[in-house]
C-alpha cells in the first residue's frame, strides 16, 4: 500500500496521485542553475482523483485559477529552493494547502437588516448635513 498525504481528519490522497517532473530552475544555484534540473513540477489529476468528494473537487477548481489545465490537472511549480528535494516538498505542501482550503465549506450568509435606530441615525445624518450646505450656499444680506 502506498503512503498517503493527510490534508484533513477526514480526507488524505495517495502519493501515487502525484506525478513530479524536474526543470532547469531560474533563481539561486549559480553556475549549478545551467546544468541541474531543480525546479519541481507537481501535477495531479483533480477531475480524475477517487480520494476527493466532488465538492472539494469543484471548490478546489475555483481556488487552483490558472494553474488549472484544461484535462482538469493541477500543475505547481516549485523553484525557490536550491536542491530537487526541498522543491518537490514545496510543491506538495502547496498542494495540500490549496486541497485544505477547498475541504472545508464556506460559511453560508445570513443576510441582515439595519435596526430602526440605525435607520434614524443614517436619515438624522443625512438631514443635518442638508442643513450645513443649506447655510453654505445662501448670500449674505448687505445692508
Amino acid at each position: 500500500m502506498s503512503a498517503r498525504l493527510h490534508i484533513t481528519d477526514a480526507l488524505s490522497l495517495a502519493t501515487g496521485e502525484l506525478s513530479f517532473s524536474f526543470v532547469r530552475a531560474p533563481g539561486p544555484g549559480g553556475q549549478n542553475v545551467n546544468k541541474v534540473a531543480s525546479a519541481a513540477q507537481l501535477r495531479f489529476d483533480l477531475r480524475g482523483s477517487p480520494s476527493l468528494p466532488e465538492a472539494v473537487k469543484s471548490r478546489a477548481a475555483k481556488l487552483a485559477g490558472t494553474r488549472l489545465t484544461t484535462q482538469g490537472e493541477i500543475v505547481i511549480t516549485a523553484s525557490s529552493y536550491r536542491t530537487q528535494e526541498r522543491n518537490r516538498e514545496d510543491a506538495v505542501a502547496r498542494l495540500v494547502a490549496l486541497l485544505r482550503r477547498a475541504a472545508t465549506p464556506p460559511k453560508k450568509r445570513v443576510p441582515t437588516r439595519p435596526s430602526l435606530s440605525a435607520k434614524r441615525k443614517r436619515t438624522d445624518a443625512k438631514t443635518r448635513r442638508g442643513a450645513v450646505k443649506k447655510l453654505r450656499s445662501s448670500k449674505p444680506q448687505i445692508d
